[in-house]
């Protein structure tokens, strides 16, 4: 199946969440939001970017992935993590970061070239694109 980038407005990227999330609402706001669609045109994944949850990562420059969410198509939140710093680096931010819990293999963040750069708690893992 071949994918390709759309843009997602905000309400919708939040549907999509609260649809097919496993254990996450939507986050409650965001900076811009992703898709991939489908060559039918039909979202198959959305990534939301928003402000940093934790208030000490958030500097101005620094937005963070706060909500990735797919229907299980292969590759699709790989590509959503690529376009995701893309778009963030080109409004001028800096850094990108987002977390993953203990139990997720980050299989989609490897496969975007990003990279562990601390465990933020007990259950959870701090991540950024790798040529940063």
């Amino acid at each position: 199946m071949s994918l390709h980038l759309v843009p997602v407005r905000s309400r919708e990227a939040a549907a999509f969440v609260r649809k097919g999330h496993r254990h996450h609402p939507p986050p409650a706001g965001q900076i811009f939001a992703v898709g991939a669609a489908d060559e039918d045109g039909i979202f198959r994944a959305v990534a939301i970017v928003g402000r940093p949850v934790a208030r000490h990562l958030d500097d101005g420059a620094t937005p963070e992935v706060t909500r990735t969410c797919s229907d299980g198509t292969r590759n699709a939140n790989s590509l959503l993590y690529g376009a995701a710093w893309r778009g963030a680096k080109g409004l001028g931010y800096t850094r990108l970061i987002t977390y993953t819990q203990d139990g997720e293999s980050g299989a989609s963040l490897r496969g975007a070239n990003w990279r562990v750069v601390a465990q933020a708690s007990v259950n959870c893992r701090l991540l950024r694109p790798s040529f940063l």
